[in-house]
């Protein structure tokens, strides 16, 4: 081997014609770790074996245009060594040996098959995703249209290929934000509705690349659209239904002129309590009543709290001018504003709704005499 062999930037061994290794360079013995004295004399295959195949080396005795890899197994792990190899003659043009000459390409094999992956990765997420990926030069014009979503939307892979953005979608509410994209401003997860289907939409500005300005990925959501639309308009409808109910739950009843009845049949509540409470003192102003009789008849229990909001009631309808009438306690309520401590001594209370009403009728026609 000579100087310029020895000093040069590839890995240079010779072998002879058993294989034997005859040449070893310092860029061989830095890549390899492996000094030339420890290495010359003995066969390749056993100095630098190949992974799975020891005849890896047999092919190392012919002229090769094209550099074949080998994977080396290390102890670091495993090497890939891209080599050619030139054969050495003699006189009567026998084969004496070889030259090999090669460098270590195991980051760029890494890389490439990171990048297969990468690669393969992309392609099952296109053909089985509803998904349109786009991508647009410095001056907007489509470089790549890619998806299995574009079938949805009527078009083909690569259909606005060297097209203006704005010229095929310039009339889009979402305009302004593709030119803030290529203006730098990335935007994520923005809806828009195009060729009758809903989307979600990334846009990624690409600032250091020579060539793009943008890449956007668009996501079919119509599926997911049209059902938080059904599940909109069905709690829209219960929510009515439910204010229906409501209403129909606690009707406020006009028994006579100047007093109102409530009856209050079911479960109560603190929030239906309240509702109650604003409906009843609405319809007290609004007709001027002189009394109002809360029905407890069809109620069996009410917690400490709907409790105080009921004896708030009646003294809310006192203020209004009007006197407020408890009629119908079942003994399980009764116990409940007895445990509260609350003074029902000026709040008339009675059994029966009928007995309510004559009360209301009494005082009605006293006022009526004087």
């Amino acid at each position: 081997m000579d100087d310029r062999s020895d000093a040069g930037p590839l890995v240079t061994v010779e072998v002879d014609a058993a294989l034997r290794i005859t040449g070893w360079n310092r860029r061989a013995a830095r890549v390899f770790g492996i000094d030339a004295a420890l290495a010359i004399g003995r066969p390749i295959a056993e100095v630098l074996p190949v992974a799975g195949d020891p005849a890896a080396w047999s092919g190392a005795l012919s002229d090769v245009e094209e550099p074949q890899i080998r994977v080396l197994e290390r102890p670091e792990g495993p090497l890939h060594f891209e080599a050619w190899s030139q054969v050495i003659r003699d006189g009567d043009g026998r084969v004496v040996g070889a030259t090999l000459c090669g460098h270590d390409v195991t980051a760029r094999q890494r890389e490439a098959r990171r990048l297969g992956v990468d690669s393969r990765l992309l392609a099952a997420l296109l053909e089985n995703l509803d998904l349109a990926v786009w991508a647009i030069d410095k001056q907007a014009n489509f470089v790549l249209q890619r998806g299995k979503a574009l079938q949805t939307a009527g078009l083909r892979p690569d259909h606005f290929a060297g097209q203006n953005y704005f010229d095929v979608y310039g009339d889009l509410e979402n305009v302004e934000d593709i030119r803030r994209a290529i203006a730098g401003e990335a935007t994520h997860a923005l809806p828009a509705e195009v060729y009758g289907i809903h989307w979600l939409g990334w846009n990624l500005p690409t600032p250091s690349d020579a060539e793009l300005s943008l890449i956007s990925i668009a996501l079919d959501v119509t599926a997911s659209k049209r059902t938080e639309l059904e599940l909109r308009a069905k709690l829209e409808l219960i929510e009515r239904q439910q204010d229906v109910i409501r209403q129909l739950s606690t009707p406020i009843i006009e028994v006579w002129d100047g007093v109102l009845s409530l009856p209050i049949i079911g479960l109560v509540d603190t929030v239906r309590t309240a509702e109650i409470m604003d409906n009843l003192l609405q319809a007290v102003t609004r007709t001027r009543a002189r009394f109002a009789i809360l029905d407890l008849t069809g109620v069996e229990v009410v917690d400490t709290g709907t409790a105080s909001h009921l004896i708030r009631m009646i003294q809310s309808i006192r203020l209004l001018g009007a006197e407020g009438i408890l009629t119908g306690i079942h003994p399980t309520i009764a116990q409940t504003i007895v445990g509260l401590g609350i003074d029902l001594t000026h709040v008339a209370v009675f059994a029966k709704l009928r007995d309510a009403l004559v009360y209301c009728l009494g005082k009605l026609r006293a006022r009526a005499k004087v």
